[in-house]
């Protein structure tokens, strides 16, 4: 069977910019909630949120490609750069129908959607943008990055609420493994931190509304948790076939050795609260890359603050490893980087690979006050030094959609 290694990483985070000053800020346990200042709120419940204050589109691409282009394409573009800089991929030489591209998102262009409504209410419609299709539809994204890198082989585009990167990045693995391609820049771009997103999350009374202190708002499997937190951003990972990776001399992160995705089937927002839809994800993963649950040392978290999500999946690591389940060490990303929706899983498998190049778990933020139906070993305070040789990355939606991704040191 083709292997596929991770050659390369691209986030773009509310924290940090490129790899490397990403890993150095999880290290840091840099917290990048606060009060929102990028945009007007209105009358919006909840004014705070973890933003991406300096991002600046004209480093990344042409100035008029920039104005004709929604955020979340922005995003996708520069975490893409960043990535292929990352991996030192020369994509003039390779074969560009063995090159793809799989970036997904949530929301898709919903700051165009709702700027181009107004527009219309107060204006007319002939004062729509002719480019508010092309910048809206969810498409875009993968669509844009493929032009700027001249990738034409598999290209989609996949939507799954807040489980779409990782699915974006398990749909890639499997494009590789048989044979469809030789090198897809996978993940997933969200720019929905908007007064529109925001209204629309609080009035589910989904968002934390912890408006005395923000920057503990986002607290993950802690007792006094009252929500999650949104963000934004973009995170591209380069994945490879191995020999491909190996011909060109490629430094080889790790090996992705495991995908598992299934549907809880049950509720269009709640999780199981059996645990038992992220309980299959999770043992498929496992089963695909050949390991006991003995063998995992670290699981990323899908961790969301929220407090049917973190209960559920304390649940499903507790079914899954059973007497064991307190030997592995388990984080959220979100606790520093917010929800970011579509982008997430992709933000935090990224986070996730220090802890194999580096050895280092970073910490999960603003956990003081332990909740007895999340019993699981949370890495807290100045994070954990561990070699770390198996690990899973959690992601689940709205709608129910499940995904885990198991990646392990490459030997």
């Amino acid at each position: 069977m083709r292997r596929v290694v991770v050659t390369g990483l691209g986030p773009i985070s509310p924290i940090a910019t490129g790899k490397d000053a990403y890993w150095r800020a999880l290290r840091e346990g840099r917290n990048g909630v606060g009060p929102i200042t990028t945009f007007e709120l209105g009358d919006c419940p909840v004014t705070f949120g973890a933003e991406i204050k300096d991002f600046d589109p004209t480093r990344w691409m042409d100035g008029k490609e920039a104005k004709r282009s929604d955020r979340a394409i922005q995003f996708a573009v520069a975490a893409s750069k960043l990535a292929v800089e990352d991996a030192k991929l020369d994509t003039k030489s390779m074969d560009p129908y063995r090159f793809g591209v799989y970036i997904g998102t949530g929301q898709g262009g919903i700051e165009t959607s709702f700027n181009n409504f107004k527009t219309m209410m107060e204006k007319g419609s002939r004062r729509v943008s002719p480019y508010f299709i092309p910048m809206m539809i969810s498409n875009m994204s993968t669509a844009y990055v493929a032009i700027v890198h001249g990738a034409k082989g598999p290209n989609l585009c996949i939507v799954t609420a807040c489980a779409t990167s990782l699915h974006s990045l398990g749909e890639a693995y499997h494009t590789i493994v048989r044979d469809d391609a030789d090198v897809i820049l996978a993940g997933g771009t969200e720019a929905a931190l908007r007064a529109i997103s925001i209204a629309g999350f609080a009035s589910m009374k989904a968002l934390s509304t912890r408006m005395d202190s923000p920057e503990t708002a986002s607290r993950p499997f802690d007792k006094d948790r009252d929500g999650f937190v949104m963000g934004e951003g973009a995170g591209v990972l380069v994945l490879e076939e191995l020999e491909h990776a190996r011909a060109r001399g490629a430094h080889i992160y790790g090996e992705f050795v495991g995908y598992g995705t299934s549907c809880d089937a049950g509720h269009i927002t709640a999780p199981d609260p059996e645990a038992e839809g992220a309980l299959h994800a999770t043992r498929h993963a496992m089963r695909m890359a050949g390991w006991s649950p003995e063998q995992v040392d670290y699981i990323n978290a899908h961790g969301t603050s929220t407090g049917l999500n973190d209960r559920m999946e304390s649940m499903m690591v507790h079914k899954a490893f059973g007497e064991r389940a307190k030997d592995v060490v388990v984080t959220s990303t979100k606790s520093m980087i917010g929800h970011c929706l579509g982008a997430a899983g992709a933000l935090e498998t990224i986070a996730s690979f220090q802890a194999i190049e580096q050895g280092y778990i970073h910490p999960t933020l603003n956990y003081t006050t332990p909740d007895p139906e999340c019993d699981i070993t949370l890495s807290t305070g100045r994070g954990v030094e561990k070699k770390v040789d198996r690990m899973l990355v959690n992601s689940f939606g709205f709608g129910g959609h499940n995904g885990v991704l198991a990646f392990q040191r490459f030997v």
